[in-house]
């Protein structure tokens, strides 16, 4: 299984860019960082039409993560990071694919250290 991530960084502003790549290099799986869009303006369609199934936790405007499967339907496991149910930032989202388990995180930056960014990282 190859697997790839790729940080696109507004998938509705990269998504020609995005349906070239999974052309050419055609990954079974792939996990996606920082969508930038909502639930519902996640092209679907259009992954889809490339032959992918997919799953994602949007935000607007910010993170977002993505799991999308070549000729297979990722089931999703889980969508948040355990141990804090308060957190609604979307930057992690999980599925079985074909049996494995594959995690996609979108980790913040952290910086400046110290501060409240680099201590939301480390929890």
């Amino acid at each position: 299984m190859r697997i790839a991530s790729f940080n696109i960084n507004g998938i509705n502003g990269r998504l020609a860019n995005l349906l070239e790549w999974l052309s050419e290099t055609t990954p079974d799986v792939v996990c996606l960082q920082e969508l930038k869009a909502t639930q519902e303006t996640f092209p679907e369609e259009a992954i889809r039409d490339a032959g992918y199934d997919a799953i994602w936790q949007g935000q607007k405007s910010w993170n977002g993560v993505a799991i999308l499967a070549r000729s297979a339907e990722p089931v999703e496991t889980r969508r948040a990071l355990p141990g804090d149910p308060e957190d609604r930032q979307s930057r992690y989202i999980e599925a079985a694919v074909n049996g494995v388990i594959i995690g996609c995180l979108y980790l913040p930056n952290g910086n400046p250290a110290p501060g409240p960014k680099f201590d939301y990282k480390l929890r």
